[in-house]
């Protein structure tokens, strides 16, 4: 597939890139070895010794560039933090041949980690495991939209594709009430089924968009063209958090950001944008009545996912702060929602990992792209989709 295709030209150039690199730092051993004996020896004179310096500082400044260049240039997980690090490290002697070695192993781990995952693909091509019934519909969450070249689901759905699923977006507003943006789903739901000649679609909705979907079921006669919800990290019983922070702002400062926001909103594609709405729906005690009057219809599947992080730190900016506020009032979370905010439905399944890191409310969207050690979010939602299709979804 032109996908696995295009992922292994990606690799194998951060494998050249790598190896370039490791050339370089053992050229660069060897080099002060034959320099340091040649000017201990003291039987060759002190221009030619220049001379021989200056020709290997030139190469190997060559062979360096070419490297680092594929490496920036085709490394995922170095992220934008290691690429500035090593860029201001490269001016400091012995500072930057530490930053070199990290980001040397970031690459190498990431170049042997994606070759396992195109094996993997390619061993089950056949099997087509993410071919579906019913194709995907994924739904964002509050505040971001669907970009067609800044995926919100990271590099999830190209991997359902590989392995056969029909994926689809919700494409409703970025922030809105939940009534508003279930209806744009409830008619983006019959466009897709429309489009594709399909009486149904399974859905995937993160964050707010599970409240979203939740409501757009109860719409007409929507639930009778949805097969499945999976809910991941949505906040079903809403945050307590949120309600102590709309209490606490002023009315005042309220609607001064909100006006902020909405005006940035509508430059991003929302039409009508309400901010103060999207906010007040994931309150809990808005939950605690949306949950009274939205009950699940009946003939469709429902299953959640939930996650947490371990400590407040595993999380990226903002959520490293937000977590110890969210854990007073909701409990363990995952950065913004609470374990017992996202458990709906059939089946639930809850995400954590030894140690540190946790999974972060960004993490099950693979919101920044990151491989985490014991938590393969890729391959968490190929299984999570080849399990709907067992079911007959």
């Amino acid at each position: 597939m032109y996908q696995l295709e295009k992922e292994k030209k990606r690799l194998s150039k951060l494998g050249l890139g790598c190896l370039i690199l490791i050339v370089f730092l053992f050229s660069c051993t060897v080099s002060i070895y034959y320099v340091a004996k040649e000017i201990m020896r003291q039987e060759v004179a002190w221009y030619i010794v220049a001379a021989h310096i200056i020709i290997l500082v030139l190469v190997l400044s060559v062979v360096f560039w070419i490297g680092i260049y594929f490496v920036y240039r085709y490394a995922v997980q170095l992220g934008l933090r290691w690429r500035i690090i090593g860029a201001i490290c490269g001016w400091m002697p012995g500072v930057n041949l530490i930053a070199l070695g990290i980001i040397l192993t970031i690459s190498i781990r990431e170049y042997f980690f994606e070759k396992k995952k195109i094996k993997v693909n390619e061993y089950r091509l056949i099997e087509r495991i993410c071919d579906t019934r019913y194709p995907i519909l994924m739904v964002h969450g509050v505040f971001f939209r669907d970009f067609r070249y800044l995926n919100y689901w990271g590099r999830i759905p190209e991997q359902l594709e590989i392995n056969g699923a029909k994926v689809f977006y919700g494409y409703q507003q970025s922030a809105a009430s939940v009534k508003d943006c279930g209806q744009e789903l409830a008619d983006r739901i019959k466009e897709i089924c429309n489009e594709t000649g399909s009486d149904k679609v399974n859905i995937i909705a993160h964050s707010k968009g599970g409240l979203d979907s939740r409501y757009a079921l109860t719409i007409g006669d929507t639930a009778s063209h949805v097969a499945s919800l999976t809910t991941i990290n949505t906040p079903h019983r809403g945050c307590i958090f949120a309600d102590y922070l709309l209490e606490k702002i002023g009315e005042k400062t309220q609607k001064s950001v909100a006006k902020a926001y909405n005006s940035t909103l509508r430059k991003l594609g929302d039409y009508n944008p309400d901010f103060l709405a999207a906010v007040y729906d994931l309150t809990a005690s808005y939950c605690e009545k949306f949950n009274t009057e939205c009950q699940n219809v009946p003939g469709v599947y429902y299953q959640s996912v939930g996650s947490k992080m371990n400590v407040a730190r595993g999380g990226r900016f903002p959520l490293n702060y937000s977590t110890h506020l969210v854990k007073y009032f909701d409990g363990p979370n995952d950065g913004l929602v609470g374990e017992n905010s996202c458990q709906w439905g059939d089946d639930f399944q809850f995400l954590t990992v030894k140690g540190k890191r946790g999974i972060s409310h960004g993490d099950v969207i693979d919101l920044n792209r990151e491989n985490i050690s014991e938590f393969d979010v890729r391959e968490f939602y190929v299984q999570l989709v080849a399990n709907l299709k067992n079911k007959g979804f």
